[in-house]
C-alpha cells in the first residue's frame, strides 16, 4: 500500500486564535495532483501555510514529506521547506538582482556550495519552466507570467518531493494562467506530486484533477462535472 506524501486527520486549522477549518481529513498520494479552492477567507491559504510549517498544526495530526506536523520544532521548518517546492501567488523574486541571481541565492542559502553544479541546476529549472534565455534579465524586465515561470523554477531547485502552489495563476490573464498551468501539467507528468489553490474554475475544467473544497469551516472533495 502507498504511503501518502501528505495527510491530515481530524486536524483543525487556525489562523492565530480563529478556527477556520475543522475536522480536516485529507490524503494525498506520491504523483497526484490536488486542487484545493474555495472562496477568499475560507481557509485555503491557512491550510497552505500551516503544511509548509508558517502556522502550527494545534488539534489532530498531520504528516508531509515525513515531518510531523503536530510535532513541527521551529528548527525543523527550514529542513521541511527544503523538501517541498512552495510557489506564492505574488512571485516574491528579489528585484534587486537577475533572474539567475534569485535562484543562486536559494541555493545558497539551502548549502549548495559547488559552483559548477549550482550552474548546472539553475539551467536545468530554468529550462524545464521556458525561462532559459532570460537568466540575465532582472525581474521587473519580465512578465508577470515569466515571473511566476521563474517562481516555478525556483519551487523546482532543490527537486522537492511535493509543490505546494499558492494561487499561482491569481495575478495572471487568462492567456498567460493557461501558459503558467501547462508548465506545472508538465511537471506534474515528470512526476511530481502538486497541491495547488486556486479560485480559477475555467483552469480546473481545462485541467481536471481530484478536487477539494474548503467552505462553512469544513474541508471536503467535489466530483468534478464533465461537460
Amino acid at each position: 500500500m502507498q504511503e501518502p506524501i501528505l495527510f491530515l486527520k481530524d486536524a483543525s486549522i487556525f489562523q492565530r486564535d480563529s478556527l477556520v477549518l475543522s475536522d480536516v481529513n485529507i490524503e494525498i498520494n506520491k504523483g497526484e495532483f490536488l486542487y484545493l479552492i474555495g472562496k477568499t477567507g475560507s481557509g485555503k491559504s491557512s491550510l497552505m501555510k500551516t503544511l509548509y510549517g508558517d502556522l502550527s498544526l494545534q488539534k489532530g495530526e498531520g504528516q508531509i514529506v515525513d515531518f510531523d506536523l503536530k510535532n513541527l520544532k521551529e528548527k525543523e521548518i527550514p529542513h521541511l521547506r527544503r523538501k517541498l517546492g512552495i510557489v506564492f501567488q505574488d512571485f516574491k523574486l528579489l528585484n534587486d538582482r537577475t533572474v539567475e541571481e534569485n535562484l543562486l541565492f536559494v541555493l545558497k542559502a539551502t548549502g549548495w556550495e559547488d559552483k559548477k553544479a549550482m550552474k548546472v541546476k539553475i539551467q536545468e529549472v530554468l529550462e524545464k519552466v521556458g525561462m532559459h534565455t532570460k537568466g540575465y534579465k532582472m525581474p521587473f524586465e519580465i512578465s508577470g507570467g515569466e515571473q511566476q515561470r521563474v517562481a516555478i523554477a525556483r519551487a523546482l531547485l532543490n527537486d522537492p518531493e511535493l509543490i505546494l502552489a499558492d494561487e499561482p495563476t491569481g495575478n495572471l490573464d487568462p492567456r498567460t494562467s493557461i501558459e503558467v498551468m501547462d508548465v506545472l501539467e508538465e511537471i506534474h507528468k515528470s512526476g511530481k506530486t502538486i497541491l495547488m489553490a486556486t479560485h480559477d474554475y475555467a483552469l480546473i475544467m481545462k485541467y481536471p484533477h481530484r478536487t477539494i473544497k474548503c467552505e462553512g469551516e469544513e474541508l471536503f472533495e467535489v466530483v468534478q462535472q464533465t461537460s
